[in-house]
């Protein structure tokens, strides 16, 4: 398995209600930030190697965060995902980050297109692999298996906390079993996730994102599902930044025709095809997704764009 360097800064920043939430950081110290969010589940090290290497390489920052409730981030649930930005931007500001770039996979990319709405000064460009659609509102699309998380909303809502209790416990159960456990999942993946998760350093990015992220405690898929079924706080018209989409053609978590329809209602959106992949083509695609972002350019002139 590929040896996983440790992040070159990891730690927790203070945030709004006495919370904090934790973050690793990758790359150069001071160069060009981009924030990556994580999927549903996952924590901050979801980063695949590729991009690590490639933000050394070219003088890149990039800082993945916890969401409220993974790893040592306080458990917290928002009234909506746009409230999240809040704490994204005093984030920002303690860790000295004027502009960024933001890239969400999953359950990642709702956070990622809401830093577009909520920080539009902030955020140059945005990309979203495999990004889950809206549930409720006028972007709702349905189908997909997010669809279970709607008829479960109610249920999800009245047992989150034990819910999230026991499958904290349930991961430190599982923990020494984890190259076995990864392995049995991605034995009944679509081809696409399947060839992934048999490359080591993939293998290696999500054992080490496992034992490491997710080691205090785990309710945030929970509270993802559950925003996800409600209304975002924004609409697709409000984000006006750039979106770049990648989404497999044979995915079978979030279907193709949910990023065909979101790209349709974002004002600055292009939809590029990964194909003959399932739901974490994306992370194989890294170089080509962050190349892609930085030559968005900045969006504003002057002292501002001195990070980014």
């Amino acid at each position: 398995m590929s040896t996983v360097k440790r992040p070159a800064l990891e730690g927790s920043v203070a945030v709004r209600d006495d919370r904090r939430l934790s973050f690793a950081e990758y790359g150069a110290t001071r160069g060009p930030a981009l924030v990556w969010m994580h999927g549903t589940p996952g924590a901050r090290r979801q980063i695949p190697l590729e991009a690590r290497t490639y933000a050394d390489r070219h003088g890149l920052r990039i800082i993945g965060i916890d969401r409220p409730g993974i790893g040592s981030s306080t458990p917290h649930l928002y009234p909506n995902i746009l409230d999240w930005t809040r704490d994204l931007e005093i984030l920002l500001d303690t860790l000295g980050i004027d502009t960024v770039r933001l890239i969400g996979l999953s359950g990642g990319g709702p956070y990622a297109l809401a830093a577009g709405a909520g920080l539009p000064d902030r955020v140059h460009g945005i990309g979203v692999l495999g990004g889950v659609a809206p549930t409720q509102g006028v972007d709702a699309v349905d189908g997909g298996i997010i669809q279970l998380a709607v008829r479960l909303a109610p249920l999800l809502g009245a047992t989150r906390v034990p819910l999230g209790v026991a499958l904290t416990q349930g991961i430190r159960l599982v923990r020494p079993l984890a190259g076995p456990a990864l392995d049995l999942y991605a034995a009944v993946q679509p081809p696409g996730d399947k060839h992934l998760l048999s490359r080591p350093e993939f293998k290696a990015m999500f054992l080490d994102d496992l034992l490491n992220g997710s080691r205090f405690q785990t309710s945030a898929p929970l509270n993802d599902l559950l925003l996800f079924t409600q209304e975002w706080g924004f609409t697709a018209a409000d984000v006006t930044v750039p979106v770049r989409w990648w989404h497999g053609d044979d995915d079978h978590i979030v279907p193709f025709r949910h990023g065909q329809h979101m790209v349709d209602r974002l004002p600055d959106a292009t939809l590029s095809t990964i194909d003959g992949e399932s739901h974490l083509g994306g992370l194989g695609i890294a170089e080509t997704v962050i190349s892609t972002l930085m030559d968005l350019g900045p969006r504003r002139t002057g002292a501002a764009t001195a990070n980014g």
